[in-house]
């Protein structure tokens, strides 16, 4: 049987029916050469250093992401745009699987004192997981460029928060300038995390290396060192904190949300990529993400945020959706296939690949 063309997939898809399993993510009938958003998903989680898991989530994502209703009231045909996810690959599943076992024992081995007796079967762990680190660096750098050069909004679905490192050397091969507004529990501003370069903990730092990042804006963050703090003081504007404490302190006081994220915004430059660490949000949300911290944003407050940078006129180049781990309950996979569709709507919206109802 021939298949059918997009034009009649779009005409016989029914985004009120039940979410079809043959179908692809939330059911959608769109391939990945058919869709104008698609999502790379990035199954690792080596340099994790508290709770594993978020490997997982792109496959927890995709299964619960056919119980989501695709109706938005501000985006009522989004589902038309085309979203969908690129098959995992299994050779990076398959290698963060290996590499992850080798990291947790030198972890163990730092955290016991690095007694020398066992230096040496842990000294060329960080050399080997570094290399390894680099070379899922180039591959996603070139994966999702080329998506970039085909046309395509690109979402990276992680895996822990090291994994979208490549994805943003490929944004910065293709703007000359642009922001990131992170929201997360943690800074990730460690340099060489535990000796890890690519550890979860560094992404930020690492991200910071390349000149074409004018901007990092922090949203949510509860939990820091010391080294962080100085780094963020040192950098001369480059570095805005909006942390939790500050956005809570602010609202206590009797100042809305609204105007909160009006200062968030204006710290933002025209082009803004979005990197979203679900422990960001409240961990009654996401009790399963590796390092979950008390406080956060709820997560009708985070999407409040998202509209409000898409409305304010500036474009989302790209962005990313990484911690969520299965843990003990579909919980986690329920919240994060939703904060997914809708950063990957509103993604659309600035793009000009989708429309959004005007705001009321």
């Amino acid at each position: 049987m021939a298949s059918l063309s997009l034009d009649q997939k779009l005409a016989q898809f029914d985004p009120n029916a039940l979410g079809d399993t043959s179908g692809g993510l939330y059911g959608l009938p769109f391939t990945p050469a058919e869709a104008q958003v698609v999502v790379v998903p990035v199954p690792w989680e080596v340099t994790v250093s508290y709770r594993s898991g978020t490997a997982e989530a792109p496959e927890i994502i995709r299964e619960a992401s056919l119980q989501v209703d695709l109706y938005d009231a501000d985006l009522p045909d989004a589902w038309r745009m085309g979203l969908a996810m690129e098959d995992i690959d299994e050779t990076i599943a398959a290698e963060s699987r290996e590499l992850r076992p080798q990291a947790e024992q030198y972890i163990g081995w730092l955290v016991d004192g690095s007694p020398a007796e066992a230096a040496g079967a842990h000294t060329q762990v960080p050399t080997r997981i570094n290399q390894r680190g680099q070379a899922l660096l180039e591959w996603l750098k070139a994966k999702t460029g080329a998506l970039l050069d085909a046309g395509k909004g690109v979402v990276v679905l992680g895996g822990d928060h090291s994994t979208p490192l490549g994805y943003l050397h490929a944004l910065a091969e293709r703007h000359e300038e642009f922001g990131i507004l992170q929201i997360d529990a943690h800074c990730d501003l460690r340099p060489a995390y535990e000796g890890f370069e690519f550890s979860h903990a560094s992404i930020m730092y690492n991200a910071l290396k390349l000149p074409q990042v004018k901007k990092l804006v922090q949203v949510g963050i509860r939990d820091y060192c010391q080294q962080e703090a100085e780094l963020i003081e040192q950098s001369n504007g480059r570095v805005a904190l909006f942390a939790d404490r500050f956005l809570q302190a602010e609202m206590l006081g009797g100042k809305s949300w609204k105007k909160e994220c009006k200062k968030i915004i204006a710290q933002l430059p025209q082009k803004v990529y979005l990197s979203f660490d679900i422990d960001g949000l409240d961990p009654k949300l996401c009790p399963g993400t590796g390092t979950p911290v008390p406080g956060g944003l709820e997560f009708e407050q985070a999407l409040y945020l998202l509209r409000l940078v898409v409305r304010s006129g500036r474009t989302i180049i790209g962005c990313d959706l990484n911690e969520v781990a299965p843990g003990d309950t579909e919980w986690n996979a329920i919240v994060g296939a939703r904060l997914l569709y809708h950063m990957a709507n509103w993604m659309g919206v600035s793009q000009g690949r989708l429309a959004a109802r005007d705001a009321e």
